[in-house]
């Protein structure tokens, strides 16, 4: 069973496509991290296996370039990479996110901020979804209307999951609502997994929500988008969670992904753009008209422009989304020479080369030293 584990796809790993975005990728870190965590699987070999492969796809398909190598040659790409076991590169937030959940915190710890929740609330009341934008949409922001799908308390139980709202103790924890556990040398208060905290069971399951003790409603959020969002840039909606058993909400996070544009490409504040020059536009020099997020600018191109060569335009790229102070607008040039040419142009050609005499040349002068020095290996 191990070799066969350690064989594993690390996205099967993960239970998730190849095309899983970062945010998918950390939700099925969490999910499979709780689920096969030592603590809750006490002498279960298999599942402390399966949490160190959990653990260790995650540092791979977390980190954009180890994924990188990972999609295009396999475990073998990635020897030196620094892969290891237990933790390893996952985030801080990751790990305070798992160990929040076994000590009593919230289900998104530090992360996101959720306060300490109730125990017998059986569920959280923040949660997270992910908004595709437009480029344009990020860049100037935006409003957005979404419909959202979130739980309340079951009208039936109360909220408890238990049929007519009855519990009894729990016979796991005695009530307590944790259990201790020992790790090393040291000892831990652990929220009782049976009853998740709250010291009481249900004796029967509530039929109206088969013991979730929620329901789901709908809504339509309108959401303000400032200027200048990224994709990862997560946005917090205050009251527009889940609903907790006392009637208040959590709060929404929107993380945002942002789609590539056609001609613009952003990197962070700054924006590129590349400009198609042909060969005779480079010489010659010549002033050209190229589009701007904001409209559009001369370019003034020297006689002599080289390819690549860049110019810049400060305060034309993607407003902050913190102080509003825009990047800038890098353009660089393409040169673009002609696919084919007739025999007129041919002979002008030509006769362009000629006027310039040696200099038209230059590979004579530069390898002349080599080629005389190639010969001489020879002669001995």
């Amino acid at each position: 069973m191990e070799s066969v584990m350690r064989e594993m796809d690390y996205y099967e790993l993960l239970e998730i496509s190849r095309d899983a975005t970062g945010a998918e990728i950390k939700k099925a870190y969490r999910k499979l991290a709780l689920k096969y965590h030592p603590d809750r699987n006490p002498d279960d070999q298999e599942a402390e296996e399966k949490f160190k492969l959990i653990n260790e796809a995650y540092q791979v398909l977390s980190d954009d370039e180890k994924r990188a190598i990972y999609d295009r040659y396999g475990k073998e790409g990635l020897a030196g990479q620094g892969m290891g076991s237990g933790f390893g590169n996952a985030s801080m937030d990751d790990i305070m996110d798992i160990f929040n959940s076994f000590f009593g915190g919230g289900s998104f710890g530090g992360g996101f901020g959720e306060r300490r929740r109730d125990p017998s609330q059986k569920y959280a009341l923040d949660f997270e979804i992910e908004l595709t934008l437009a480029f344009n949409e990020a860049v100037f922001g935006c409003q957005k209307e979404i419909d959202l799908r979130y739980k309340r308390p079951c009208s039936s139980c109360g909220g408890t999951g238990a049929e007519d709202g009855k519990l009894q103790t729990c016979d796991y924890c005695g009530g307590q609502g944790q259990v201790l556990m020992r790790q090393g040398a040291f000892q831990f208060a652990q929220t009782c997994p049976k009853c998740e905290g709250e010291g009481r069971i249900a004796q029967n399951a509530c039929t109206a929500c088969h013991g979730e003790g929620y329901s789901e409603s709908e809504e339509r959020v309108t959401i303000d988008i400032p200027a200048g969002v990224d994709s990862g840039n997560r946005l917090r909606v205050r009251g527009h969670g889940n609903e907790s058993r006392n009637g208040q909400r959590g709060d929404l996070y929107v993380t945002f992904h942002v789609l590539e544009d056609e001609h613009f490409i952003r990197s962070g504040n700054d924006i590129y753009i590349e400009v198609p020059v042909f060969f005779t536009q480079a010489i010659l020099g010549e002033t050209i008209t190229i589009p701007t997020l904001d409209g559009e600018k001369e370019l003034d191109l020297k006689p002599g422009t080289k390819d690549k060569e860049q110019f810049v335009f400060q305060g034309e790229g993607v407003p902050d989304v913190h102080s509003g102070r825009k990047g800038r607008l890098i353009a660089q040039i393409k040169m673009v020479l002609p696919k084919k040419i007739n025999d007129e142009q041919r002979k002008l050609l030509e006769k362009l080369q000629e006027s310039y005499g040696v200099e038209s040349r230059p590979h004579k002068s530069t390898f002349e030293s080599a080629f005389d020095r190639v010969k001489s290996w020879f002669k001995n």
